[in-house]
């Protein structure tokens, strides 16, 4: 099932703007499962762990300011999971290129994304490209316990007669 997960996350300047729930409903669109949603307060550190695939890029200091809120003011982003077949793919098709203005119109970036004249990238969500980086990201923000479905192998960890499940 791992292959037909993927992470999608509404980033600051889409909460701002008041575009949350044209997201959802061009995602729902797709008649995937949601099998975790949460709004997330995102720490420079943990939005550094989110990137590290892109640490060292010439953007990469800007986008961790960005997905913390700091350039838009909103303290939280929506982080969502998506459960179906080829949702990894059919999401980032909905979702559309990157930069807004190579986003085909239709889709959810070329809807809603735009450059501002700042040179600032809003981009309005972020959304798993891949396999790997899906289930690297899941992990991330999400613990097993709140995924409606289990899709990866847990263990179970003990301390201070406290126990949890993690990800194996």
């Amino acid at each position: 099932m791992p292959d037909r997960a993927t992470l999608v996350l509404i980033k600051p300047d889409a909460i701002k703007r008041g575009l949350t729930g044209d997201v959802l409903s061009r995602l729902d669109e797709l008649r995937l499962q949601v099998i975790g949603a949460k709004a997330v307060k995102v720490s420079q550190g943990f939005a550094e762990e989110h990137y590290k695939p892109l640490r060292g890029k010439p953007f990469y200091d800007e986008l961790i300011r960005y997905i913390c809120g700091e350039l838009h003011g909103v303290e939280s982003i929506l982080a969502l999971v998506y459960c179906g077949p080829d949702a990894i793919a059919r999401v980032r098709q909905l979702a559309g290129a990157t930069n807004p203005e190579q986003a085909e119109p239709t889709s959810i970036r070329g809807a809603f994304g735009r450059l501002t004249t700042s040179g600032l990238m809003e981009n309005v969500l972020h959304a798993s490209s891949d396999e790997h980086e899906a289930e690297r990201e899941i992990k991330l923000w999400f613990r097993p316990e709140e995924l409606l479905v289990s899709l990866y192998p847990t263990k179970r960890v003990v301390s201070a007669n406290c126990s949890t499940e993690v990800w194996a």
